[in-house]
């Protein structure tokens, strides 16, 4: 999510024509240290918001990877001002491994003039404070991948070969209509971008619906990189998408197949456990200006039908393969009980 995809500032959210910003800083984190940056526990640091859909991605995947003690984590302040992501969560309004006040310092220290914006998620290289990369498409891919060495025992394998072409395919289709559909019709400034970006989105959802009708998860029999895709887009739905984008054919809550879906990825270790309401909320009703003037956060919607039986175990799947649940959250990674259902 980047401080550009709106025009001037926080106010110009829905008064231009959305577009995506594509990630400018796209050099990779690998085991063979092809793009200068190896793979090395503790030489670099994630930086997310957990209000942002495609930061959550990453935040699901470290912890279902057990990277936590690899990779270490900054979170930034849900609200953004016009110098983008900021530590103000942290003591001194600073990151204590960065040191540096804004996410911007890292791009600025990586190069002057950058386009696209100031976007997370970002990895940092601690030794130099240099920004590495903020492909959000790449990213996740080269944690399940490249960063095997330093999985914990019993990870699960997120992109197992055998099934990328149709992960691929499959999130392809969440990417257009789904991910990046609910923001291009919460940000459309016209009816008939409005119209056809929502109704792009409740189409790929309805299909979503009918092969999850039949199998657990989107490709195979375990949880994979698809999964986590849509669910960082779900769990979002009806809190900010549905009234705030005026995705609002009707709610998640409201489509059986769905909804039970969803609720077995919040309940699963890795995903609900990375999950905080009110960053969410909090950020997409007070950043967006532009189409919420006032900044009035909603008080709903209730939030305690995430923790009921979803009966998706019923339809079999194995959540992590051959492997095992990640252990408990550290504690100065916990979601305050008062932002969880």
């Amino acid at each position: 999510m980047s401080r550009d995809d709106g025009d001037d500032g926080n106010t110009g959210y829905g008064r231009r024509t959305f577009k995506r910003s594509r990630a400018h800083f796209a050099d990779r984190i690998a085991a063979d240290g092809r793009d200068g940056w190896p793979v090395e526990a503790g030489r670099y640091r994630l930086v997310v918001s957990r209000a942002c859909p495609w930061a959550s991605r990453s935040l699901v995947s470290r912890r279902l990877l057990g990277l936590e003690d690899a990779l270490s984590l900054a979170v930034t302040d849900p609200i953004q001002d016009d110098r983008s992501w900021r530590f103000t969560l942290d003591e001194d309004d600073r990151d204590p491994v960065l040191g540096i006040r804004y996410l911007s310092e890292a791009y600025d220290r990586r190069e002057s003039d950058y386009p696209g914006g100031v976007s997370v998620p970002a990895i940092v290289d601690v030794p130099s404070g240099r920004l590495v990369t903020n492909d959000y498409q790449q990213l996740t891919l080269d944690l399940a991948t490249e960063w095997t060495a330093l999985h914990r025992d019993g990870a699960p394998d997120l992109y197992p070969d055998k099934l990328r072409d149709e992960i691929d395919e499959v999130m392809a289709g969440v990417y257009e209509d789904v991910n990046n559909g609910v923001y291009k019709a919460g940000f459309a400034t016209g009816q008939e971008e409005y119209e056809a970006a929502c109704s792009g989105v409740f189409r790929r959802l309805e299909l979503l619906a009918e092969r999850l009708e039949r199998q657990r998860y989107l490709v195979g029999d375990t949880i994979t990189e698809a999964d986590i895709r849509l669910f960082t887009t779900l769990v979002r739905f009806d809190a900010v998408y549905h009234g705030h984008f005026k995705c609002n054919r009707w709610k998640l809550t409201e489509n059986q197949v769905l909804w039970a879906y969803v609720r077995d990825l919040y309940q699963t270790p890795g995903f609900g456990d990375t999950v905080d309401f009110d960053h969410i909320k909090r950020h997409y009703y007070q950043v967006h200006t532009g189409i919420n003037p006032t900044r009035i956060v909603p008080l709903g919607p209730d939030l305690s039908g995430w923790l009921t039986p979803h009966h998706r175990e019923e339809l079999g799947g194995r959540p992590f393969g051959d492997g095992t649940p990640p252990g408990p959250v550290r504690a100065e990674e916990r979601i305050p009980a008062a932002h969880t259902p």
